[in-house]
């Protein structure tokens, strides 16, 4: 019996300097990847990821590069082994490539899209400072009841990213998430910080975003899915393209369900396989499940799962 492998992707903040290069370095099919994603986007993702430069922690060239090199850590993946997903999953953006990982979407195609999501993103943002922060230490529900308190004194702060127990994030404008961290710690919060976002993901200050999203989604997905994806917004599966129009506009304004998903697929699988940059999933996947965990960010964790596999289907 072939071992059931879930595939995982990244989302923004894994993005670094150099991810990437290794794949560059050592393969046509990176090479050529990266030739038709700038060709596609007009931006130079050798000087993007290679060269120190500012842009790469902005929303529209952050969102491209990191799925350009997820999707070609799978593909080194899957050319290698032709193995096959049992079902899909990404965290916020990473959603996107895990469409890519079920057929549902073409690769070039989602570096076009998410490109455009970012510049949306950008867009929805850009009338006021906003942030992101992240809360350790307090269950769900104390964050969720600090939140909703102080929207009702006027702050705008949302959680908006539930990770792991004890870890959540929370979107919002950038000066009521800054009074947002005293009253956290005074709420035990082992840590309350500012992250360095310059959009608040996943809460209602996107709005505006979601409508001239559907359009190119209309055009995009596909009804062609080899697994299925599971969603940020439900943290169920789902396997066709209606699904994916309705569920991928609301992902924006909408928390993303982690470590819920997590939960609710955890049976269903032998293993986990993270492609991109890192392995922030990884770390996430600890405190969820005792499944193996295994990451392809470089052509030396490529192999290195490339075998793990073989070992588990002995």
């Amino acid at each position: 019996m072939s071992v059931k492998c879930a595939f995982l992707f990244p989302g923004q903040g894994s993005q670094a300097i150099g991810m990437g290069k290794d794949f560059f370095d050592n393969s046509d099919i990176a090479k050529d990847m990266f030739k038709s994603a700038g060709d596609r986007t007009g931006i130079d993702f050798e000087k993007l990821l290679f060269e120190a430069n500012d842009n790469l922690g902005q929303t529209e060239f952050t969102q491209p590069a990191i799925l350009l090199v997820s999707v070609i850590a799978h593909k080194l993946f899957t050319d290698k082994t032709g193995i096959k997903p049992t079902l899909t999953m990404g965290h916020s953006l990473g959603e996107f490539s895990a469409l890519v990982a079920s057929g549902a979407l073409d690769a070039i195609d989602a570096i076009e899209l998410v490109n455009l999501r970012g510049k949306l993103m950008t867009k929805a943002c850009s009338k006021q400072e906003v942030g992101m922060l992240v809360s350790l230490g307090l269950s769900d529900e104390v964050v969720e009841q600090i939140c909703s308190k102080q929207r009702e004194a006027g702050l705008q702060v949302w959680a908006v990213n539930y990770n792991a127990d004890g870890q959540i994030v929370i979107a919002g404008i950038k000066k009521d998430l800054e009074q947002l961290v005293d009253i956290l710690k005074n709420a035990k919060a082992r840590r309350a910080m500012l992250l360095n976002m310059s959009v608040a993901s996943h809460c209602p200050l996107l709005q505006s975003a979601t409508e001239p999203l559907v359009e190119k989604l209309q055009e995009m997905i596909k009804d062609n899915f080899i697994a299925p994806v599971v969603s940020n917004v439900t943290a169920k599966k789902y396997n066709t393209k209606a699904q994916a129009l309705e569920l991928l506009p609301e992902q924006l304004v909408t928390p993303v369900k982690y470590k819920q998903s997590i939960a609710n697929i955890d049976n269903e699988v032998d293993c986990y396989i993270e492609f991109g940059q890192g392995n922030v999933l990884k770390g996430l996947n600890k405190k969820a499940t005792k499944k193996p965990h295994f990451n392809v960010s470089d052509m030396a964790s490529l192999e290195a799962t490339i075998e793990a596999i073989k070992g588990l289907n002995e």
